[in-house]
């Protein structure tokens, strides 16, 4: 492999030609080899996003030639259109508060700039990584502007993906509405419902998360960039400062809007707490409702789609696993919020050093919940009921004689239950048809009746 050196205050490095990177970013693929995980590419693109903001300001300002300038800027297009991913190598927890992301993407728009004007990567005469990518610029307000930028793109991918898992529900909740069952509190058979009855409960959790999910965006738009180091701008000429966020705006798409303090919005990062507060919400949900699906499944009231053979060792065994998924990606969602949590709660003084943990987190919350909605939303489309399992649970189960309190009283159907124990006999419909006459039964039983709200007290129920 061919190397070429470059320089900085500490001493000297070789670094691949071919490598778009530079001398910051080799000391930190050396200083952090931790995880294995790369920096979330959302926050590549959002990174390179900002840096064509600040470059446009810093151009059209005239703190930049133009040749250079327009280099810079075809650079990060392609970063933002995807190019170059293998360039930045760095492990996504760094220390440096997000100093080492911030000089991959400085370096590499730099030599991709350099390239383009004909010169030869590390010529950082032609175009320089501080001097020219990062003028006017701090690690401080570029790295968590970048991460609310990243965010708000994942967080309306998210609210899409929950609207079809919502719509899936929906579907079923009119497909099983003339399914009548027996709904279970406690895991103990309780009171009758319908299917389609329990899907729609689904359906709202989802609703209430896409609704969250849609409206927690707003928490993101205050941005810091052009606070630099702590919040107050140093270094930063005050034109470029109220001209920059206007520029990022335009790129992103985005209702940005810069920070009425900024030195609040450089030391405080609690948005992203209450960010991902929302998403351990729809976590939550998630788990609830795939237990639920499994439970049904278990029970023999739906039948959940066959994805794959269960086990190596009992042949024809195939177990839920799309759910199983689901609950955990749930987990490990619920995990990274308390990620998220420490990593804001341990910020000390003017700025977060633990931004890289947060983005990481949060970033990876997003990414799992957008890709198991969209498995999810198949997965439901494909569940079937079991009417007839359904109806033979119903039928026997002692606890389908609450629906005729308002009619009997409680003391007649106490009379009424313990009649039916003694007789040895297995179908309480049956029996009650017997008692109290089809007609009655037939009615208080039927669907609309089971999940209609309370019943009607003008004695047509009677």
């Amino acid at each position: 492999m061919l190397y070429r050196i470059e320089k900085d205050f500490l001493g000297e490095k070789r670094i691949p030609q071919e490598a778009y990177w530079g001398i910051h970013t080799q000391r930190a693929l050396e200083n952090f080899p931790i995880s294995g995980y790369k920096v979330n590419p959302s926050l590549v693109k959002a990174l390179a996003m900002v840096k064509k903001g600040c470059c446009q300001a810093n151009l059209e300002l005239g703190y930049l030639e133009e040749k250079k300038g327009e280099a810079i800027l075809l650079a990060c297009d392609e970063v933002i259109a995807g190019k170059f991913v293998d360039q930045f190598p760095v492990d996504a927890l760094q220390g440096g508060a997000g100093t080492s992301s911030n000089m991959n993407i400085n370096e590499v728009v730099t030599n991709r700039a350099i390239e383009l004007l004909g010169g030869e990567k590390g010529d950082y005469q032609a175009v320089h990584p501080i001097e020219h990518v990062n003028l006017h610029q701090s690690t401080n307000d570029v790295y968590p502007t970048a991460i609310k930028v990243a965010s708000i793109f994942l967080l309306r991918d998210l609210s899409q993906t929950i609207a079809r898992v919502q719509g899936a529900f929906q579907k079923k909740e009119k497909e099983f509405a003339k399914i009548v069952k027996v709904g279970k509190t406690e895991l103990q058979e309780a009171v009758p419902i319908t299917l389609g009855g329990e899907f729609s409960a689904f359906g709202e959790a989802l609703a209430r998360d896409r609704w969250r999910t849609f409206k927690c965006e707003e928490r993101l738009r205050v941005v810091n960039i052009g606070g630099t180091a702590v919040g107050t701008g140093l270094s930063s000429p005050r034109s470029f400062i109220f001209l920059v966020i206007e520029k990022l705006r335009e790129i992103s798409g985005l209702g940005l809007s810069r920070g009425e303090n900024l030195l609040d919005a450089t030391a405080n990062t609690d948005p992203f707490v209450e960010v991902s507060g929302i998403l351990k919400a729809h976590a939550s949900s998630l788990l609830k409702i795939a237990n639920d699906l499994r439970l049904l499944h278990l029970l023999g009231e739906i039948e959940l789609p066959k994805l794959q053979p269960g086990s190596s060792i009992m042949p024809g065994k195939v177990n839920p696993v799309a759910l199983e998924a689901t609950m955990q990606v749930g987990l490990k969602v619920m995990a990274n919020d308390l990620l998220v949590t420490e990593a804001c709660s341990r910020s000390t003084l003017q700025i977060n050093e633990f931004l890289p943990l947060l983005a990481h987190s949060l970033l990876e919350s997003l990414d799992i919940l957008i890709r198991m909605n969209q498995i999810l939303a198949g997965h439901v489309e494909g569940i079937t009921a079991n009417e007839a399992k359904c109806r033979e649970i119903f039928d026997q189960s002692p606890m389908i004689i609450t629906a005729f309190l308002p009619h009997i009283g409680y003391d007649r159907a106490a009379e009424l239950l313990k009649e039916f124990f003694s007789s040895g006999r297995k179908n309480v419909r049956e029996f009650l048809s017997e008692k109290l006459g089809p007609s009655l039964v037939e009615k208080t039983l039927s669907p609309e009746r089971l999940i209609s709200l309370g019943y009607r007290e003008n004695g047509e129920d009677a």
